[in-house]
């Protein structure tokens, strides 16, 4: 499994930033200029691909941090 800082490296690729964000665990979802529901596609595509495992927009509503989303890994 990932570590944290591997998987905010994924995710940050997955949602395809368009200016430069500095991401943590800690990072608030809500606080993302881009995190839209095409930035949730991207997470959604890149845990199918990456960890072979379905989430659907349902599981990310809840998360609150990229932690949260990191968690959904498990």
């Amino acid at each position: 499994m990932d570590t944290l800082e591997q998987f905010v490296e994924k995710f940050s690729n997955a949602v395809d930033f368009q200016t430069d964000v500095v991401l943590t665990g800690d990072t608030n979802l809500k606080a993302l200029p881009e995190w839209d529901s095409l930035a949730a596609l991207g997470v959604i595509i890149m845990f199918d691909m990456e960890y072979n495992k379905a989430i659907t927009g349902k599981d990310l509503v809840v998360c609150q941090t990229v932690a949260d989303v990191y968690k959904l890994v498990a």
